[in-house]
């Protein structure tokens, strides 16, 4: 009785939930609605701070479920509903599981980078996202602009939708400042004698260690930060970029020429979190993830009972914090089905 979990989303957290709760002796169900695990980990090259790969993380979660579980893969729940405290899901496959606890790892997506039609991206063809820079950093192959040069000067613009309320999102993602730091060191390892530049707002650097990161940054390789938000990019005939820029310490304007430009692309919820919520009538935030019980004591908990929550489909998140938080998520729904297993017996 109450043995049963159905965890929908493959990332990191549902990853690591499933592993936690198939130890404690659930059977648990987890629906990837792509052909593969790992979600956006599976795009990164390296991570922050230590710059091991991403694929060492992958491995490690990969060890917990492969052969313990049940995965479904290229599926996404398409109803659901409640009875007698079973949730019936039925999926894209057509299957119907039916299960005691519920668990939404559903996570984001990145900002459309495009939105700010000002910044260039899918106009200029030397205007990137740092995930596009991260694709390039794990192809292996030379770094060069549309042109087929080697770029010398390369800007990293922070906070591109996130804190912003022309796009709707005041809040911060989290990880966007040390992502610049890392990738600016990483690009500076590539291309010793090329010039990095960040443009931030307020430099975050949240985590243990991330603060040494950045010192490294500038005193190791030379990185270059500048206070100040872009407030346009332009094309050069060269195809390079002109960019403006005001420095808010100096209160001067700069415009500056960049081979290359990398916006660091904030969080916002993914589409299947957004489903999520519709499907299983999920109360969400004013930053539109899916809301917690409690931010202090019930941050997995949703608004629905048996239904949980785990990652970055609740808020921004870094890997650490996800693995932390599915882990958490794990011992929450042991203790509910515990409760309900006793409730079952006594009735």
């Amino acid at each position: 009785m109450g043995k049963d979990v159905l965890i929908i989303g493959g990332g990191i957290a549902g990853m690591e939930a499933s592993a936690y709760l198939s130890a404690m002796g659930y059977q648990v169900t987890l629906v990837e609605k792509a052909n593969e695990l790992g979600g956006h980990l599976l795009r990164w090259e390296r991570l922050f701070p230590t710059q091991r790969h991403g694929k060492e993380v992958l491995s490690f979660l990969h060890c917990g479920i492969d052969g313990k579980i049940r995965v479904i893969k290229n599926a996404e729940p398409v109803a659901a509903v409640t009875r007698d405290d079973l949730h019936i899901v039925t999926l894209s496959t057509g299957e119907v599981i039916t299960a005691n606890a519920v668990l939404i790892t559903t996570g984001y997506k990145t900002f459309d980078a495009s939105r700010k039609e000002e910044y260039g991206y899918g106009i200029y063809n030397n205007v990137v996202t740092s995930a596009d820079l991260e694709e390039m950093f794990s192809s292996g192959k030379e770094m060069l602009t549309s042109s087929g040069i080697v770029p010398r000067r390369v800007g990293f613009i922070h906070c591109v939708g996130s804190r912003d309320e022309k796009v709707g999102n005041i809040y911060c993602s989290k990880v966007c400042c040390v992502t610049a730091v890392k990738q600016a060191i990483e690009l500076k390892e590539r291309l010793p004698y090329a010039e990095a530049f960040c443009f931030y707002m307020d430099l975050r650097m949240y985590g243990m260690h991330f603060e040494e990161l950045y010192k490294e940054a500038q005193e190791k390789h030379g990185v270059q930060f500048i206070r100040g938000r872009l407030s346009e990019a332009a094309e050069n005939q060269d195809h390079s970029l002109l960019i403006k820029v005001e420095d808010t310490l100096t209160g001067r304007p700069l415009k500056m020429k960049m081979d290359l430009l990398v916006l660091m692309v904030g969080f916002e919820p993914s589409d299947g979190t957004q489903k999520m919520a519709e499907l299983f009538h999920l109360e969400t935030g004013s930053t539109r993830f899916l809301k917690m019980a409690d931010e202090h004591t019930s941050t997995n908990v949703s608004s629905v009972q048996g239904v949980f929550l785990a990652g970055t489909c609740s808020a921004p998140r870094t890997i650490t914090s996800t693995i932390t938080d599915a882990r958490a998520a794990a011992a929450k729904i042991t203790s509910y089905l515990s409760q309900y297993s006793i409730e079952q017996r006594e009735n």
